[in-house]
Parts: structure tokens; sequence; C-alpha cells
């Protein structure tokens, strides 16, 4: 499996990396949280812009772009619009989606944009295509806050992911018994035997779930979402409990 080197970390070798979601309203609430995280052991960060009150305002938006990366720093930043379908707060038009996640790419300011699998194969090509061309990478993403598909199915999508050109291969389900957790995990570790040949990342949601975001050691997920407080899905650990407890087993497995 082939490593990313994105700024200062490298998806794919040593602990597993820890994201951190931004979930404001405003651009002062985001900034006052990226200072915050700052102080975390946060490996990135994710701006879910689907929360800021000016996301379709291009202008405006990339200004507060531009303003949390003067905070982060070397932090990499995974841009994200999570739509209503997929558990967000929006339902942009395909055009309005397409547009800002490719003027952010285009921007130099974020280093992974989160493109969601379920676009229209035009839609989807002209994302991947276009946040490559301005030296972006992509989280092709899928996820499920109702049910946890049937391993085949989770391998399936991933396999989907990378075929279409995804830099990371994303899937989040929400397990209703501990099996479904199993599930998860053992599609995970399936991916990562048989076909997987770049960083990918899985989630299973919820209380149930929060094994899984410990266990990528085992999983082979190279990240996972942790918390600095709000959550932006269930189940989230806060950051700095789950960065020790990656370490941990980082440790007592090497």
């Amino acid at each position: 499996m082939r490593t990313l080197k994105i700024r200062n970390i490298e998806l794919g070798a040593g602990v597993p990396k820890t994201i951190v979601p931004i979930v404001a309203k405003t651009r002062a609430e985001i900034l006052e949280k990226a200072s915050e995280i700052t102080k975390l052991p946060a490996d990135l960060v994710e701006w879910r812009a689907d929360f800021y009150e000016d996301l379709f305002n291009t202008n405006v938006m990339l200004e507060t772009l531009s303003e949390l990366r003067n905070v982060l720093g070397e932090t990499p930043i995974l841009f994200t619009i999570r739509t209503i379908p997929e558990g967000g707060e929006v339902a942009p038009s395909p055009e309005d989606y397409t547009r800002t996640n490719i003027a952010v790419a285009e921007s130099g300011k974020a280093d992974l944009v989160d493109v969601e699998m379920i676009l229209t194969p035009e839609f989807e090509k002209k994302n991947f295509d276009a946040i490559h061309k301005a030296g972006c990478l992509v989280v092709g993403s899928k996820h499920d806050f109702k049910a946890t598909p049937s391993q085949s199915e989770i391998y399936n999508t991933l396999k989907r992911a990378q075929d279409a050109g995804a830099d990371v291969p994303k899937i989040a389900v929400m397990p209703q018994n501990d099996s479904d957790v199993v599930t998860l995990l053992a599609a995970s570790v399936e991916f990562k035997t048989n076909y997987s040949d770049r960083p990918f990342l899985t989630i299973s949601m919820g209380a149930k779930g929060m094994v899984s975001r410990m266990a990528c050691e085992l999983s082979g997920s190279c990240m996972t979402f942790g918390a600095a407080g709000q959550v932006s899905a269930p189940g989230q650990i806060q950051v700095k409990a789950l960065k020790d407890t990656l370490t941990l087993i980082h440790t007592a497995s090497n």
C-alpha cells in the first residue's frame, strides 16, 4: 500500500491519524474553534462547511478558508460539504456543490476535498478531475446513518471509490447490533488485504461502533475522527483520549 504525504503527516504510515471537525455557523466561531484545535493533538482538521452560513457565497467562503489556513498553519485541512442525503446540513444542486469544491481546490488553501459517491457519473468525474488538476486530494465518501450494509457491499463501495480515483476511499455506517460492527471491521480487513493500494477510512458510528474508531491498527483505516467538544457524527471520542489510545495500540502492535 502506498502512503500519502500531506504537509507534515503521512497517511498510511505510523500511528493512524486523528481528524477533528469544525462544525460552526459563523466565521468567528470557525476561527475560534480552529485556534482551540491547535492546542490539541489533532493531525488534520475537517472543515464541515455545510454548517457555514456563507458556504455558497464563494468569495466570502474563500476568505474564511484563507483565514482558517492562517490559524491552522501546516495542519492539513479536509474540506467537506456534507449533504442532507449523506447526513449533512445542506442540499445544494450538483452544479453548486461542484463549483464550490473546485473553487476550494483551486485556492490552494485546503489539502483534501470530500466528494460524496452519490453524484451522477458526470458530476463525480467533474469533481475528481478538477480537484486533482488543482493539486488537491480527493476523499471519496459514502455514509449510511440508518444501517450497516453487508460485508460485500462495504467492500465494493470502497473498491468503487478507489477505482474512481479517490485518493482516500471512505465509508461510514451505523450499526444496529454488535455484529454490524464486526461486519464493518471484517470488510475493512478484507479490503486492506485483497484490494487496497492506498490509505482508506472506515467507521462504524454511534456508541456501539466506537471501537471501530480505536481499531484502525487492526482494520487498516489510516485515520479516524475525534472531537474537540462538539461532535460532527455520533460516537466520536474526544481527540486527546483517542490519540492516546491509537498510540498505545500502535506501540503494542509493533
